[in-house]
């Protein structure tokens, strides 16, 4: 059986399309923004992928780097030139023929003009870059408050856990980072938010009632991304996990749960 080429982070380099894969599925499994996948493959419509089509998928070495391009048009600040001074023996005729010169000159004087290059602007999200190493500089805080329901559990194939809480209640991102899904589209996740924080995490929020995020906005540690609900699920909860290079982990390792 031929190996499957991997990249250094052990993810493999090609997928093959499954019966019931996504794009959206496919980027979510291997921790990947699915737009990178579709421009890699050239892919258009993007809710259509043909079955058994082997996708090439991006490589950490190859991951585009968030940028921000700042243009700044130069500050014109006028400047006055030096007054020019002129020696005349003191009439009354000398005095008006300065006061003359000086009303001359404000009217005809030209203008001197320096450019000063502005600062750039650099906005909050410029801040943000998904390709960063490790999580290990990451800062974690709880999604919401409320009970834990259910347990991250490998064994049982429990991907994250299970806050429950009201109908509305506010969901939060745990760490800063980009929103690369926002939608209904991944089954069994209801409403959901997937965030990048970098080129080696991403978190998922799902079963939310509204969302208050779009794809590709940067969001900070904190900020409100979603309201609760039961959207897919038969309890109002949040169902909160949190994936290295695709594969789930255990949020209990990175966040301060208080066990019910």
């Amino acid at each position: 059986m031929k190996a499957v080429p991997r990249d250094k982070d052990g993810r493999p380099q090609v997928h093959v399309v499954q019966k019931g894969d996504t794009l959206h599925s496919i980027a979510f499994n291997y921790g990947l923004d699915y737009r990178e996948i579709a421009e890699l493959n050239n892919i258009q419509n993007h809710g259509i992928i043909q079955l058994g089509r082997e996708l090439r998928l991006p490589s950490a070495s190859t991951l585009a780097v968030v940028k921000t391009m700042v243009e700044s048009k130069p500050l014109e600040i006028p400047v006055k030139s030096q007054p020019k001074v002129a020696k005349l023996p003191y009439t009354e005729q000398a005095v008006a023929q300065i006061e003359k010169m000086q009303e001359d000159l404000q009217k005809s004087e030209p203008v001197m003009v320096a450019k000063v290059q502005a600062k750039p602007e650099i906005k909050p999200e410029a801040k943000i870059d998904v390709n960063a190493d490790d999580g290990s500089m990451l800062e974690w805080i709880m999604p919401t408050s409320g009970a834990l329901i259910s347990e991250f559990s490998e064994s049982a194939s429990r991907k994250g856990i299970d806050i429950a809480g009201k109908l509305g209640q506010a969901i939060v991102a745990s760490s800063a980072g980009k929103v690369v899904y926002s939608g209904s589209g991944l089954r069994g996740y209801g409403k959901l938010v997937i965030i990048k924080h970098n080129k080696t995490y991403l978190s998922a929020y799902a079963h939310n009632d509204q969302l208050l995020v779009k794809e590709g906005q940067n969001v900070s540690k904190g900020q409100k991304i979603a309201e609760m609900g039961n959207t897919d699920t038969d309890q109002v909860s949040l169902h909160f996990e949190i994936r290295r290079f695709g594969k789930p982990v255990d949020p209990a390792k990175y966040l301060p749960l208080v066990k019910s």
